[in-house]
């Protein structure tokens, strides 16, 4: 599928980029909540992890990106040298569109 070029598609890539970073600079949910059970446990509280807290926990991945790319589209970006593979991105949203609608099917 061939898409034309947006004027907008630098903007939308740097503000994807953007939301990515603030992802990674956040704390990760699940060591949010180990902060929380930590402060809690001080405070007193018992706490405990159900079985399906504690498998999200050990499932997640330390390296969720790659810094490296992301400065490297970032630099890309500034210096006007990005170029967004419009067919890719197409691609890519049909997949997640297809996948979205066959969990809402079953």
């Amino acid at each position: 599928m061939k898409i034309g070029n947006n004027p907008d598609s630098a903007n939308l890539v740097s503000q994807a980029a953007a939301r990515q970073q603030a992802r990674a600079a956040a704390p990760a949910p699940a060591a949010e909540a180990a902060a929380q059970t930590a402060s809690r446990a001080t405070a007193g509280v018992p706490v405990t992890l159900s079985s399906a807290a504690r498998g999200v926990e050990a499932g997640r991945s330390t390296a969720d990106f790659d810094a490296g790319k992301v400065r490297a589209v970032k630099a890309a970006i500034e210096n006007g040298t990005f170029k967004v593979d419009a067919e890719a991105v197409a691609d890519k949203l049909l997949a997640n569109a297809q996948e979205v609608l066959s969990h809402t099917r079953g």
